[in-house]
């Protein structure tokens, strides 16, 4: 019997051992005293490592380490922001960021300019739609995968310094020597009428300037005869509280409660509405989906819980905390959950935490919620009453009152190869190529639908398909994907004319199914 291993095994097991006796017994055994104080611990720990460790240390990397890692045993929402993301995030929600004013998309390997902001540094100096983006300050950005995000962060900066961005327009490249400034960063995607009666408005985010455009967005509805308005808050993660508050109350009641938030360290506060809404005669209808969370489920829960209008879509996100930032001198900071919120029946929407908590909406998907209102999971412990006497539930987001499923008909190979590849978008920016000064004066919706019913971009669009990326519909393929695929490559090519946005989401509403069910003679039916 050979018992070379065994011994071998028994050999390293025992030398681990002696490494770690020896180095106790040269010294004395130390006991670190914190003094009775946890968070004393932590910090006794990274001296001696400091102290002690064998190679030099990050400490920076491992504070920010220590305190992402402590964080983490709290709530998903309670977070450290390193300088960077801390400052994207901030510049997301001000209203306004330093840089030179484009907005643009990278249908291929090159961004192309959407629009260059009128008034804007960009605007200035000549720059305009559909230029194609080569260098930022000598560096190469077209034709090589360069990432998005550093090619923005290359073209933001403080206000008053320089950049220059080389442009491709047609045969011409082109050097801009652009002088930053302060661009205002929109969160009314969009906003026009529907019908005679029915305005719609699109809100992407509750930044510091959201009351202020939506308050402009609604006179302008009023002005052309506004009785009813289609609210979109699907895919709005939310943002500042106090901007959902001002919504709310342009709808509600005097007296009506909004919301109400109450901690440990937090005393309640209660919100009402100040019966001085400019929209307070309007019929509402307020559309939400699973991306829909925080400031857009306060708006939300407020209106449902008031029953003064109709939720419709599918179960918003489920975030009922609220955090108060704290700033640190490096640029970096933390946000804090201080307190819950709840809404006017009490509920409070803050789904359950688990380890696969940001997968939330993937199980949803699967567990059939997307596609059938009965797979709502919710809580009937959690049973609240509105002001009218309807039951809502708690502990999961806001249940819309009219669920309006996922449509996954349109899933074929070809549109889900024409999605992969952005066959429509680049479609869309070739088309505008050959057509840009007819397609970059239109300025009227009407016009912008006459010049898109006669431009054959069904036949184009095909052939483009197949000579560009090899797509051609298999049979019985196109005519279930036409529909879906012609007012995606129409609202694409209509977002070059002047109109922008509001001629995409227009155009765009022609598929959308939430749309379609909130112009449905709905009316909100509450107990006897």
């Amino acid at each position: 019997m050979n018992h070379r291993p065994l011994i071998i095994a028994l050999l390293g097991m025992a030398i681990g051992a002696l490494g770690v006796l020896t180095v106790q017994n040269l010294a004395p055994r130390k006991k670190l005293d914190a003094g009775g104080n946890d968070w004393r611990k932590l910090n006794l720990i990274l001296e001696e490592v400091e102290k002690r460790y064998v190679d030099t240390i990050d400490r920076k990397a491992m504070t920010d380490a220590a305190v992402v890692a402590a964080l983490k045993e709290l709530d998903p929402h309670t977070v450290y922001m390193p300088p960077v993301e801390l400052e994207e995030s901030e510049t997301e929600l001000a209203g306004n960021f330093d840089g030179i004013g484009i907005q643009f998309n990278v249908p291929n390997d090159t961004a192309i300019v959407i629009e260059a902001i009128p008034g804007g540094p960009a605007e200035k100096v000549g720059m305009r739609q559909g230029d194609r983006l080569l260098k930022v300050d000598g560096i190469d950005i077209a034709g090589v995968k360069y990432p998005q995000d550093s090619m923005v962060r290359h073209m933001k900066g403080p206000a008053g310094t320089k950049v220059t961005v080389t442009v491709g327009r047609g045969s011409e490249v082109i050097p801009f020597e652009i002088t930053r400034g302060k661009i205002p960063v929109h969160c009314v995607d969009a906003s026009f009428m529907l019908n005679d009666t029915t305005g719609y408005i699109r809100l992407a985010k509750f930044t510091r300037t959201t009351a202020q455009e939506v308050t402009l967005a609604a006179l302008e509805l009023l002005d052309k005869h506004m009785t009813e308005l289609i609210f979109d808050l699907r895919g709005n993660t939310g943002g500042y509280m106090d901007q959902a508050l001002i919504l709310a109350n342009m709808f509600l009641d005097r007296g009506d409660m909004i919301v109400y938030m109450e901690g440990l360290h937090q005393a309640r506060e209660e919100y009402k509405a100040d019966g001085k809404g400019i929209l307070s005669d309007v019929r509402l209808k307020v559309l939400i989906d699973e991306s829909s969370a925080s400031s857009s489920e306060i708006f939300a829960g407020a209106i449902q819980d008031n029953d003064r209008g109709l939720i419709i879509g599918r179960r918003s996100f489920g975030k009922g905390l609220v955090q108060e930032p704290l700033y640190f001198t490096d640029g970096s900071g933390v946000r804090i959950t201080i307190a819950r919120f709840y809404t006017p029946s009490g509920r409070c929407i803050q789904k359950p935490y688990s380890d696969d908590y940001e997968y939330d909406i993937i199980r949803r998907f699967n567990d059939g919620e997307m596609l059938d209102a009965d797979s709502i999971k919710v809580d009937k412990s959690e049973i609240f009453k509105t002001a009218g006497g309807r039951t809502v539930y708690g502990g999961g987001g806001i249940v819309p009152d009219v669920f309006v499923p996922v449509d996954t008909t349109k899933a074929t190979a070809f549109y889900l190869n024409c999605n992969r590849k952005a066959t429509a978008m680049r479609f869309a920016s070739d088309f505008f190529d050959r057509n840009r000064n007819e397609l970059s004066s239109i300025d009227s919706f009407d016009r912008l639908m006459t010049f898109l019913d006669r431009a054959g971009l069904e036949q184009k669009f095909l052939e483009y398909a197949r000579s560009k990326d090899g797509l051609v519909p298999a049979a019985g393929e196109w005519a279930l994907n036409r529909p879906y695929m012609m007012s995606q490559v129409r609202a694409l090519v209509g977002r070059y004319s002047k109109l922008g946005d509001n001629a995409f989401y227009h155009l765009h509403l022609d598929i959308d199914d939430t749309v379609a069910e909130a112009l449905k003679p709905h009316e909100l039916v509450l107990p006897e």
